[in-house]
């Protein structure tokens, strides 16, 4: 079967996955009304497209913390990728540096740092849940930066773990065969504060992003803070249920970093049309998590390696039908939001 989209891809890790598997992949917390959101929230944002444009040659190229990639969509980081395939994160990151882009290794992978690392060049994040033991994870930052990491996605919206019910069902626990090869799982710890984000810098040379905001007064704190970036994220909707669709959140937390760091988000993302609302709301680029994880259940890397093309293309193609040869050139009147309505509708 051809393969013509992103979403077809979970259709059949449902099918080839154990259930106890698919579902922790899948599912979001209790009522799961954020995980829908998440994608709905896409739908209700419309284009205004320009025409006559010399869309002849389309540029997609973007730098992110300095680093130049062939598009602004990269790789969020996952947990417990083996799961899904063998190879697991080394061929995400394998399929990730074959696409020019950014993939980002889960603190809870079942490869470690050095083994991604060994797959070959690219540019690679690494993703930071923080524990009680702060020396553990001082070496755990010193690890991912000797294996080449070039930035820390500190992720802080899980002081205590959402309630994913189809977990609790399932009694999911990790496949004995398959170990965490970067940190034994622990909880992470409900006391990480703003000082903690202040600590790291202390630890390490490279570039923090905090991953998890959805609020403007956040957003502030952030740049208070001296991190690098923002990550717009509500987990996949796996923590707390009831938050906006990341989408939703972008604009606000975006308006409240003033351009002094760059604004990334996560969730929903599946269509290149999606790219570009993101960006077009002031987003400096997007994450995608599960249609990495169902594309390597699929096919393995060249699963991922599709779904990336798969992206370019589609956001290649609506950068062309709106007559943006660049991403500079993508505004915010290429489109029209929910909350635009009442000020755009004409009188009757």
């Amino acid at each position: 079967m051809e393969i013509t989209n992103v979403m077809e891809y979970e259709a059949i890790a449902k099918e080839k996955l154990p259930k106890m598997v698919y579902d922790y992949y899948a599912s979001g917390a209790e009522d799961q009304w954020t995980l829908q959101e998440n994608r709905i929230a896409f739908s209700k944002i419309l284009f205004r497209p320009r025409i006559l444009i010399d869309v002849s040659k389309i540029d997609m190229t973007t730098t992110v913390l300095g680093f130049k990639i062939s598009m602004p969509v990269m790789i969020a980081p996952t947990a417990m990728q083996k799961m899904a395939h063998p190879e697991g994160e080394n061929a995400t990151a394998r399929a990730a540096a074959a696409a020019g882009t950014i993939m980002t290794l889960s603190t809870f992978a079942t490869c470690s740092v050095e083994e991604v690392a060994s797959t070959g060049p690219g540019i690679r994040f690494f993703q930071l849940y923080v524990c009680k033991d702060r020396n553990v994870i001082a070496q755990l930052v010193r690890r991912a930066e000797r294996a080449g990491f070039k930035a820390i996605a500190l992720t802080v919206d899980t002081p205590w773990l959402g309630r994913r019910e189809a977990d609790i069902k399932n009694r999911f626990t990790l496949p004995p065969y398959l170990t965490l090869k970067n940190l034994d799982l622990g909880m992470p710890d409900s006391s990480l504060s703003w000082k903690d984000v202040k600590w790291l810098q202390t630890i390490t040379q490279l570039p923090i992003l905090v991953k998890g905001v959805l609020t403007a007064e956040d957003a502030r704190l952030v740049v208070q803070a001296g991190a690098a970036g923002i990550i717009v994220s509500n987990h996949g909707a796996r923590q707390l249920d009831y938050v906006p669709a990341t989408i939703m959140a972008l604009e606000e937390v975006v308006k409240a970093a003033q351009g002094r760091v760059p604004v990334f988000l996560d969730g929903g993302v599946r269509r290149g049309t999606d790219v570009f609302k993101a960006l077009a709301l002031g987003a400096s680029g997007i994450f995608i998590g599960r249609p990495v994880v169902f594309s390597l259940a699929a096919d393995g890397e060249a699963g991922v390696r599709k779904v990336l093309q798969m992206l370019r293309d589609e956001l290649e193609l609506t950068m062309a039908l709106s007559g943006c040869c660049s991403l500079k050139e993508i505004t915010r009147d290429h489109i029209v939001t929910p909350w635009d309505l009442p000020r755009t509708a004409p009188r009757l």
